[in-house]
């Protein structure tokens, strides 16, 4: 009886473990008719969008896009709860998707290729303070959490090499003003706010050309 007990309570964490790691990983495939029907429209179906003012998604860490789409999602609930990211166009999109959605699509986007974009000219500045930071101001260098080739780290700290200028750029506006605030410890606002309009247009049109 004991046995039998034991063996029936195993297979039943294993199914759950595997069942969770299942979830974790997502589905690439499952997530197809939702790119098709909703995010190629402004993402392009690989993932590499046209429009400047859109994030490219492919390559981006497939943690990173859960994260996002649970902070939008979480919003339209809630907007004043702490944590959250505002959008009234991808709260309105991430509110319909269930939790296996987020995952399938965060799967689909990490396994595409990213193209990046050509650095905008000049961008002394914004390579200085990327990889260096700015000692007088405070501000740390960029490196230093998303690495010298701007392909952040999984779990932590977001792709930026290849990324849209003008996307970054409206980011960092953003994070300087509070109107984002879904980063952890404050850590992003605390930073923008000691850039300046300058640094932050020479970091984000350096960042736009990494490879």
């Amino acid at each position: 009886m004991k046995s039998t007990l034991a063996l029936a309570l195993l297979a039943g964490i294993t199914a759950t473990a595997q069942a969770e790691t299942a979830l974790t990983q997502g589905d690439p495939a499952k997530a197809q008719p939702i790119v098709t029907q909703v995010c190629a429209a402004c993402h392009a179906a690989d993932g590499n969008s046209v429009t400047p003012a859109n994030p490219k998604l492919a390559g981006q860490h497939a943690e990173y896009i859960i994260k996002q789409l649970q902070n939008f999602k979480a919003a339209v609930k809630d907007p004043n709860k702490e944590g959250v990211r505002k959008s009234a166009v991808m709260g309105g999109i991430a509110s319909t998707l269930s939790d296996a959605d987020i995952v399938n699509l965060a799967a689909y986007f990490s396994e595409k290729t990213m193209k990046p974009d050509s650095a905008k000219i000049p961008y002394d500045l914004g390579e200085k303070v990327y990889r260096g930071g700015d000692a007088g101001t405070g501000v740390p260098a960029c490196a230093s959490c998303h690495g010298p080739t701007g392909a952040g780290i999984p779990t932590q700290f977001p792709r930026l090499g290849g990324q849209h200028a003008d996307y970054i750029l409206a980011q960092l506006k953003a994070f300087r003003s509070g109107d984002r605030a879904n980063d952890a410890g404050k850590m992003m606002r605390t930073i923008a706010n000691k850039m300046s309009d300058q640094e932050m247009q020479a970091v984000a049109n350096y960042v736009s050309g990494l490879k």
